[in-house]
């Protein structure tokens, strides 16, 4: 058995393959963009198939890179989280297409549920709240409007997208990994199990879904590349971001800035109750064990840039964005809020609208390019704000994520939430996180300590905004919200 651990990292926008030594360097990586569905206002979809057929591609170049199949130990498997697939047990195939993590379909089956006082209980047994977001309520929909799921009867497989790779990689083994299950509406987050009542609720039908299982162990095995891999790792991407982060102990905290912004903080072995609109799910699970995080959701970071540059040409590139935020002084009052798809934690508003408020004759589009990027650092303050009200304030953050390549951003980062901010030198610590789950699984590392060694050295950005500047841009941003959500 060789040493190399081969992580497919399935992201939004793209899938890709990289390899790793057991020191943390990556030796090798191969990507492919994933084609987005947008059939209407609200609604993502991604091809299933695609992402399958592309993330094989990217895989089959990383074990050629490798040298072959040999020279791997095992497989490490991270996954944009809440997307759903359904599909034919017998076929293996897509019955439908996969309805993505920001899509809000299933909005106005969240407002019922909340209207007839569904949320209370909903998020006492799964630590989440009822928002199209979560994977179950996308079930729910799919169930009442798609009638080739009903008709597929036994046949009918259902799982998010680490599941639906294992199910293709090993030709029908039907698992997934208690972080993406805690992600689902569907798990007792206490239990660790697929709850009947919740079930009931989201016409979720149990024989669909898969067997909840550990994030580190040999799962099983792919014989696609020749010889056989064992698939050894499994955990949805800001998990496995937050574990690459080596956030081990209770109160480390990370923050994610890719096509959403995601941070949680670990909440230690007994399950999490949040009191200000924050979730509690499972941070990992090893030996039957779990280890509990306090989750913040913003859903629109890094896909903002992509919009300002592509549906609105703002911008050519998104390293352009740097630059013009250091080109004006100040945001010039201008203030973007970026609900393109609705508002996450700690608000929750599906159906709120992005803003651009503040504009005057004085503005340019360096104001609007640095409106875009302060924004991460407003929401990043509400949720701190939320996250110290229910007793897990943050000491430091630990960053990662394509966004913070960028050096203002990372500072101002530090500047509005007046805190150390930490940037690894190795920006990848999703696949990382994989790798060292993979690396535990298959048994080159006999715990997340040892594991912690994958992970390098980084570089500190300390707060210099003085507080009556912070408060005034703070002020702001609380008004712009407002605007939005009145």
């Amino acid at each position: 058995m060789g040493e190399l651990l081969l992580v497919l990292d399935e992201g939004t926008t793209s899938t890709r393959a990289m390899l790793f030594e057991p020191s943390g360097k990556c030796v090798g990586t191969h990507a492919a963009e994933l084609t987005q569905h947008y059939p209407g206002p609200g609604l993502v979809e991604h091809d299933a198939a695609e992402i399958w057929t592309r993330t094989l591609a990217c895989a089959q170049a990383m074990v050629e890179k490798a040298g072959g199949p040999d020279a791997i130990a095992a497989i490490g498997i991270t996954n944009q989280r809440e997307t759903i697939v359904f599909w034919d047990k017998i076929t293996g195939e897509p019955l439908a297409p996969a309805i993505v993590w920001q899509d809000r379909r299933s909005a106005a089956l969240c407002r019922a549920w909340r209207d007839a006082g569904e949320e209370p209980g909903v998020q006492a047994r799964t630590g989440l709240l009822l928002d199209p977001y979560f994977s179950g309520t996308k079930i729910a929909w799919a169930m009442a409007n798609w009638p080739q799921l009903k008709e597929a009867g036994d046949r009918l497989a259902i799982g998010t997208i680490e599941s639906w790779l294992v199910w293709k990689l090993t030709g029908g083994l039907h698992i997934t990994d208690a972080t993406n299950a805690s992600r689902t509406l569907l798990m007792g987050l206490g239990s660790g199990g697929w709850s009947d009542g919740l079930l009931d609720m989201f016409s979720a039908p149990r024989d669909a879904l898969p067997e909840i299982v550990d994030c580190a162990g040999r799962f099983g095995t792919t014989k696609l590349f020749g010889s056989e891999l064992p698939i050894c790792g499994l955990a949805g991407d800001q998990q496995s971001a937050t574990i690459g982060q080596t956030c081990f102990a209770k109160g480390d905290t990370k923050a994610t800035y890719g096509t959403g912004a995601f941070i949680l903080t670990n909440a230690g072995t007994a399950p999490p109750a949040s009191k200000h609109r924050l979730l509690a799910t499972v941070l990992w699970q090893l030996g039957g064990r779990r280890t509990y995080a306090i989750e913040g959701s913003v859903f629109v970071a890094g896909s903002l840039i992509q919009w300002l540059r592509d549906s609105v040409g703002l911008i050519e590139t998104a390293p352009e964005t740097e630059a013009l935020a250091r080109s004006v002084p100040d945001n010039g009052g201008v203030y973007l809020v970026p609900a393109l798809s609705g508002l996450g934690a700690p608000w929750w508003e599906p159906e709120a609208r992005a803003s651009l408020s503040g504009l005057s004759f004085s503005s340019t589009r360096a104001h609007i390019i640095r409106a875009a990027l302060e924004s991460m650092a407003h929401q990043s303050h509400d949720l701190k704000t939320a996250f110290a009200a229910d007793g897990a304030d943050w000491a430091r953050l630990r960053v990662d994520g394509g966004m913070v390549a960028n050096d203002w951003m990372a500072q101002d980062l530090a500047d509005v939430l007046a805190l150390p901010v930490d940037r690894p030198d190795f920006a990848e610590t999703t696949a990382l996180g994989a790798a060292m789950l993979a690396g535990i699984g298959c048994g080159l590392f006999r715990g997340l300590e040892e594991a912690a060694a994958m992970r390098g050295k980084g570089t500190t950005f300390e707060p210099r905004l003085d507080g009556e500047a912070r408060q005034v841009r703070l002020e702001g941003w609380k008004a712009a919200v407002e605007r939005v959500i009145r």
